[in-house]
Formats: structure tokens, C-alpha cells, sequence
């Protein structure tokens, strides 16, 4: 049986998201059909618009989503019809040299794929007047319906809002993972967090939950201020106008901080993330810049037993931590609301992506009717 749902899609680089009707054909054994219910606005989909991020068109972005499961492939055991679902953009095969040394980021098999922005078994799920329609990351959550595979949806409780429930299946695992899995952080460590958009928002709120009890929140846009505390940060710098580094070393003995986690995406903050940690202590890079892009840094600054991580998803294991994320926001130690400055519908998601380039939105969500 076909269905058929709207889509919001992308057919030339610079170009608007026009809003189409997309098929979905026959599930494969292994699929999961999703009625999605919210989906998160992201600064990777933007990219893709603007043409830095390269994927084949026309395609349907989106790698933020949650919804419920409307239908199962044969081969299905560990979801149902019914049930409540983050996707994410990291199906990992589990059994390739990468996934056994339990880096399933670096999956043989997504890295394969990734880029041809298909079903994670290479075949495309979505057509229109019978051409493939590509989806971002093996989610396109800007549509009625996503097709993912078992491994891509992580079940949750229900009682967390949709709404709030996509927002763990990129920005906040990534940010609160960097904190809690991949970083050193010991009760009592000083942070630094660089960037304050959803994901440093996120690093801000793992670093409270870690243990740090001194927690920098580093940005240029001193509306910023009063948002970060409400996520857990003890100090603010503007660095638009004061020395972040000076800032850290004053409130650290003239160290630095033992963690610091950059979540901003450009050469400077680079280059200021490695000056402000301490000798001994850790860097954990989280933005991105062009893969061909060259970022400078002192030599100096390298040295001192620093050590440097580049994270991409912060260690994620979704089905193992979308559930936890859930349990900690629906017990009140994980802010999920303050995140969400926009709610939207698919017809105005290109109102919301030109607000989140003006820097207007930390997370604009598309609501889909129940």
C-alpha cells in the first residue's frame, strides 16, 4: 500500500523548501514506518540549504523528529505500532571493525551510506511522480511520515510531549553526551562552554549534571545572559567584548578550565577553546567548520598534556540514552521547554530557517496534527 504525505522539500541549493506530496511505498523487513508529531529546525539543515553541507537533491531535511510508530517491517522485534519514538541520525550495523571497538559514530556502514541520503539499506523509501526523494541522515523528519530503520528510532515513555521529545535526537544528546560520556569532568571540575545555541545549551546543562560546579557559558549575544542560568551556568562572557580566557584563568587560580567544550562552529572559537583550558585538562570539539577549512592555532597552546576530542553525537547510544534523557527531563533535572522559542507549522518552516540564521531561535519545532 502506498501513502501518501507532505513534505516540505529542497530542489536547488538557495532555493525555498516547497511543500510537496512525497509516496511511500512498501516497507522493507527491517523498517519502521513513523507518523511524525515534531521536528526541530537545525543549523546542519540549514547548511544544506545554503549549499556548505553537500547532499543530492531534491531532498527532505530534518534529523530532529519524534512521533509514533504507525507500521513494522517483518523483522521487527523491539518496536510496535503504538509506540512513542525519538529518530536519530546514527544507525550503526553493530558488527563492523568501528562498531566492536564501540565507536558505532564511525560505523563502516554509515559512513558508507551516509552521503547518498537513502534508506540505511541504500534503496530510497520516498518518491515523487515515481522519482527518488533523498532524506537527510536517514531520518527527512519534514515530512507527515518518516520510513527509518529499527536501529534509527529509540523508544521513550509517554508522557514526554513530542515537542520536547525531538529535541534529544541531535542538540541535546550531543551537548549533555559531550559533558556526561565523553569528557573527564569530576564533581567540583570548572567548565567552559563556548557557544550557547541549543547544543552548548545542552553541554551546559551535562556539565551541571556531571558534577562542575563552576560552569562558564561563553557567547556574543548578551540575551544569552539570563537563558544560560536557567541550564545551569554559574558565569557568563560575552566575548564580543571581553577575553574569555582571562575570564576562566581569574575564576580558576590563573589555570583555565579543566573542560572545555566548544559548541560554536569557527575558527576563533577554536583557537579560544584550547587557550582556556588548563595544562592537563580537556578540549572537546563539538562545531563544525567547512571540512576544507584550515583553523590555526599556537603551538604553545597544544602543549601542556592537553588532551583534544573531536565529538560528533557525544558517544551516543540512543536506545540506551533517549530513555534516560526522557526520565531526567520528566524528572526535572533536564530543561527541555527553554529551548524551544518557536512553534511552527510545515507551511512556515521557511519563515523559521530565515529566524534561525538571523539568530532569533535557539529551537523552532514544526508541530504535525496529531
Amino acid at each position: 500500500m502506498t501513502i501518501k504525505a507532505k513534505a516540505a522539500v529542497l530542489r536547488a541549493v538557495g532555493a525555498p523548501l516547497g511543500i510537496e506530496t512525497v509516496e511511500i511505498g512498501q516497507l522493507g523487513p527491517t523498517d519502521v514506518l513513523v507518523r511524525n508529531r515534531a521536528a526541530a529546525l537545525c543549523h546542519t539543515d540549514l547548511e544544506v540549504i545554503e549549499g556548505s553541507l553537500a547532499f543530492p537533491l531534491p531532498i527532505v531535511l530534518g534529523h530532529e523528529a519524534a512521533g509514533t510508530v504507525a507500521a513494522i517491517g517483518s523483522a521487527v522485534t523491539a518496536l510496535k505500532p503504538g509506540d512513542p519514538v525519538a529518530l536519530h541520525w546514527n544507525p550503526h550495523c553493530g558488527h563492523c571493525f568501528f562498531c566492536e571497538q564501540d565507536q558505532p559514530i564511525l560505523c563502516e556502514r554509515f559512513t558508507a551510506s551516509v552521503g547518498k541520503a537513502l534508506a540505511f539499506d541504500g534503496a530510497a523509501r520516498l518518491t515523487s511522480n515515481g522519482q527518488p526523494v533523498h532524506v537527510l541522515t536517514f531520518v527527512g523528519g519534514f515530512c507527515e511520515y518518516a520510513v527509518v530503520s529499527e536501529q534509527g528510532a529509540g523508544k521513550l515513555p509517554p508522557e514526554i510531549p513530542f515537542d520536547r521529545a525531538c529535541l534529544l535526537g541531535c542538540g541535546v544528546m550531543t551537548g549533555v553526551g559531550a559533558a556526561t560520556r565523553v569528557a573527564q569532568l569530576r564533581w567540583g571540575s570548572a567548565a567552559m562552554v563556548i557557544g550557547c545555541g541549543a547544543v552548548g545549551l545542552s553541554a551546559v546543562q551535562g556539565a551541571k549534571l556531571a558534577g562542575a560546579t563552576t560552569i562558564v557559558a561563553v557567547d556574543v549575544d548578551d540575551r544569552k545572559r539570563d537563558v544560560v542560568r536557567k541550564f545551569g551556568a554559574t558565569h557568563f562572557c560575552n566575548a564580543a567584548r571581553e577575553d574569555a580566557v582571562a575570564f576562566v584563568k581569574v575564576l580558576t587560580g590563573g589555570r583555565g578550565a579543566d573542560v572545555v567544550l566548544e559548541c560554536a562552529g569557527n575558527e576563533k572559537a577554536f583557537r579560544v577553546s584550547v587557550e582556556a583550558c588548563r595544562p592537563g585538562g580537556q578540549v572537546v570539539w563539538l562545531g563544525k567548520v567547512n571540512v576544507d577549512k584550515d583553523v590555526a592555532f599556537r603551538w604553545g597552546s597544544l602543549m601542556g598534556e592537553r588532551r583534544f576530542t573531536r565529538s560528533s553525537y557525544g558517544g551516543a547510544r540512543p536506545q540506551r540514552d533517549f530513555p534516560l534523557l526522557a526520565q531526567a527531563y520528566l524528572h526535572g533535572t533536564l530543561e527541555l521547554d527553554a529551548l524551544i522559542t518557536r512553534r511552527i507549522r510545515l507551511e512556515e518552516i521557511n519563515e523559521g530557517f530565515a529566524a534561525l540564521k538571523r539568530g532569533e531561535a535557539i529551537r523552532t519545532v514544526v508541530e504535525y496534527p496529531a
